[in-house]
């Protein structure tokens, strides 16, 4: 249990940092690329992946597609985080496990009992209901938060197909991933300062370390929490997802003053509501 509690305070301290650069006027792409580079020194001596075994019948557009979408994704959830708040951020990327279920149902034909589609049905009305403006903010951005939601759900997508190629050790494909994105993500601050003269700052430099400190830590844990819990890995799946939901509510609601709806608390409700409904619907 202790390393299911580590991730989720790990996932929830990556917001938590995204949040807390606003004040310091951070260039997000510069964090997130010292972020790769941190999750890359970590990923190397924590895992040792071997990559002379990787060959070319990998599967590179797969590793490409996460490569590429990762730190796009990453300043979505960066600038959800920045204008619609880390409740709002969190509750959306946590319900984006929908999109890979939907996957499955439609691509890959898996069986859906009563409660995985009733768990569906509560999670796209507490998605509608989280992301709802207050009558009184003009400035909602949720198309930030809806960009978190599908893009996380995509990337889930992807890594279940990474899971599926058993020729290389996951932690290995994971390494080939952030190698990926931090290239290009270091293509993007390259333009930015040689073409648009933005300087290097050590901020950055500092938030991206830590982002990618904590980064790390959640996957890592989050494998760790698998392994603890290999018998039942819906406590695992159960835990992370409600656990970040209510802590990041907590932490938005306490330490930085967000605001929230009648609504929206209720679409944080529901949303606890259909994460049950989906572990649920795996023992049945």
């Amino acid at each position: 249990m202790l390393f299911l509690i580590l991730s989720v305070l790990c996932s929830v301290t990556v917001g938590v940092i995204f949040k807390i650069t606003r004040k310091y006027n951070a260039d997000p792409i510069q964090i997130i690329t010292f972020n790769y580079v941190t999750a890359l020194i970590l990923c190397y001596f924590t895992f040792s992946p071997d990559l002379t075994v990787v060959h070319a019948d990998a599967p590179w557009n797969i590793y490409a597609a996460v490569g590429v979408l990762l730190p796009i994704v990453f300043l979505f959830l960066f600038t959800s985080i920045k204008y619609m708040g880390i409740v709002k951020t969190d509750a959306a990327q946590r319900l984006s496990l929908f999109i890979p279920i939907i996957a499955a149902w439609l691509i890959f034909k898996e069986d859906f009992n009563t409660y995985k589609v009733i768990g569906l049905i509560i999670g796209f009305i507490a998605l509608l209901f989280i992301l709802r403006k207050q009558s009184t903010n003009d400035q909602n951005k949720w198309i930030f938060p809806a960009a978190v939601f599908l893009g996380f759900g995509i990337i889930d997508i992807l890594f279940k197909q990474i899971a599926l190629f058993t020729a290389l050790p996951y932690t290995t494909s994971l390494f080939i991933v952030f190698d990926i994105s931090l290239a290009v993500s270091l293509l993007v601050v390259v333009y930015n300062v040689v073409l648009k003269k933005v300087k290097l700052s050590s901020k950055n430099i500092l938030f991206g370390a830590l982002v990618g400190i904590f980064n790390f830590g959640n996957i890592l844990f989050y494998l760790k929490a698998h392994k603890a819990f290999a018998e039942n890995p819906s406590t695992v799946f159960a835990g992370m997802n409600m656990g970040v939901i209510v802590l990041g509510s907590l932490v938005g609601l306490l330490f930085f003053k967000e605001k929230l709806s009648k609504i929206n608390f209720i679409g944080i409700f529901l949303a606890l509501i259909a994460i049950i409904f989906i572990v649920f619907s795996q023992f049945m």
